[in-house]
């Protein structure tokens, strides 16, 4: 018998999300590093560029890579011959492990759970609970694997009840689009097939946490029928362009597992869940003799590469209508002066004033300003802000309208595409959309140079702040006309993708 204590669980656990949350695992920043040089797409190769220098920047700062530090989802599988020694349950050691790794003063992570999920939804201030998933198995250890998954990802996750004799590869190209890039690609795809459509879907999350290793399964060719599919959805989903941040180019998905179930003779569930380029996890073994001793990271495993942040500078204090209204999708900028940030809580509070007739807060005047839809981590020392970058944008499309047509906003900042709605809401009041990337907040945060909350404090990281920045590095992704760069990205390289060699990336 293998006696574990408790307390070396929840010290293993709280070790892990500090470490993942500012370290990329090797393979990850491998597989970028690959991509970053072979992208052919400028837009697309800046973006990578951005997440590889802010993955470096993390690591050296110990600062995590994301401001969405995500929901912890933690893999256990229990030898039959191991006694957990301790006055608290399993489910407790480790949420006492997340509750350490999320309030650490040295660098704090952002609590983004949520309870109870209809209704008030209340932060819990901690990110507990951590979403569980135990396995019983022989042996005399404890394997454990950690990982902190972001919302922009997890909201992607899609399940399908296919027929036996459906075309998988078909099923995973025609869907992909529809996630947008809201998902933060390049990143991996997890593919959970067979079983039923909660065990589907837990292969398809389990599935996420192994290796990178498409490049090998390319240089040795594959060895049997579930290599061969996770290479014909690699290269399928790649052919159809939409690249880093859904802005066109080569790289769509790093790589593809699999993990497979049997199931029921009439039925073929399949799910997918992708990983975000801030792909965190990691795996360690417990067998008695303490907490877990993780990797020690070598720095030199980084790129290292220019900065990726060129752009025309703007003045976002004396922009005019005009100004504004002459940028092309495509364009890069660098903002600088004052702008508001606001998430959906916010938002929903604003429009519930607006449609009952209350003025706005104090300090809410959105008139001629732009709005930046962000969470930021809590600063530590000297930082103004933590790591703060963009949320996903089409959360904001069902306010879009209301606030345009009411506020006067000039703009909006976030990542991902907009909705038709919120496209024509765009060119109908002459606005513009811009983006920031997803997965480089540490950087996007040093562009901060003063925040300041102005409204809603008891939203704690959903409040509306006032950030003055400088030389923000944006993209116009929805200009004045109503061109999107992420509907027009991925057709131009949809086409010239086709004139390429069957592989692509």
């Amino acid at each position: 018998m293998t006696h574990i204590s408790t307390s070396h669980i929840t010290a293993s656990v709280a070790n892990a999300l500090q470490y993942i949350s500012y370290y990329h695992p090797p393979d990850f920043i491998e597989s970028m590093s690959r991509a970053y040089e072979r992208e052919a797409s400028e837009s697309a190769k800046n973006a990578i560029g951005q997440i590889l220098i802010n993955s470096r920047m993390a690591a050296e700062g110990h600062r995590p890579i994301c401001q969405d530090t995500g929901i912890v989802v933690v893999f256990i599988k229990i030898g039959q011959s191991v006694v957990i020694d301790g006055d608290i349950s399993l489910q407790n050691a480790i949420d006492q492990g997340v509750r350490q790794a999320y309030t650490d003063p040295d660098n704090p992570l952002r609590a983004s759970v949520v309870s109870p999920p209809i209704g008030e939804r209340r932060n819990t201030g901690d990110n507990t609970p951590a979403v569980v998933h135990i396995e019983i198995v022989t042996g005399d250890t404890l394997e454990i694997t950690v990982a902190a998954k972001g919302g922009g990802s997890e909201n992607k996750a899609r399940l399908g009840m296919l027929n036996p004799s459906d075309d998988l590869t078909q099923w995973v190209t025609d869907t992909l689009p529809g996630m947008g890039a809201g998902w933060c690609p390049p990143g991996i795809l997890g593919l959970g097939i067979g079983g039923t459509p909660e065990k589907a879907l837990l292969l398809a999350k389990e599935s996420l946490m192994a290796p990178i290793d498409i490049d090998q399964i390319i240089a040795d060719g594959p060895k049997n029928p579930i290599e061969q599919l996770r290479l014909n959805i690699y290269e399928s989903v790649n052919r159809l362009g939409i690249g880093a941040q859904g802005l066109g180019g080569l790289t769509t998905v790093l790589d593809v597992k699999i993990l497979e179930h049997p199931t029921h003779a009439a039925s073929l569930p399949v799910a997918m869940i992708p990983n975000c380029a801030a792909t965190r996890h990691i795996h360690f073994t417990l067998d008695g003799s303490g907490p877990a001793k993780l990797p020690t990271v070598d720095l030199a495993n980084w790129p290292q590469i220019a900065a990726q942040t060129g752009g025309r500078r703007v003045n976002l204090d004396t922009l005019t209508p005009e100004d504004y209204r002459s940028w092309r999708i495509g364009e890069n900028l660098l903002l600088s002066g004052h702008i508001l940030t606001g998430r959906d809580a916010a938002h929903k509070r604003i429009v519930d004033r607006i449609q009952s007739g209350e003025a706005l807060p104090e300090g809410v005047d959105l008139n001629g300003r732009f709005i930046y839809y962000v969470g930021p981590v809590d600063p530590v020392g000297d930082e103004v802000v933590g790591p703060a970058g963009p949320t996903t944008s089409t959360r904001m499309d069902k306010f879009t309208d209301t606030l345009l047509e009411h506020t006067g906003l000039a703009g909006m900042i976030g990542k991902a595409e907009r909705g038709a709605a919120a496209i024509e809401a765009i060119r109908r009041h002459g606005s513009v959309y811009l983006i920031a990337v997803g997965g480089a907040a540490y950087l996007v945060s040093r562009a901060i140079q003063a925040s300041r909350v102005v409204a809603f404090e008891d939203l704690g990281m959903e409040a509306i702040y006032e950030f003055e920045i400088k030389d923000m590095p944006v993209t116009v992704a929805v200009d004045s006309t109503g061109a999107s760069v992420h509907q027009e990205g991925p057709r131009l390289w949809r086409k010239k993708i086709e004139s390429f060699p069957v592989r692509v990336a």
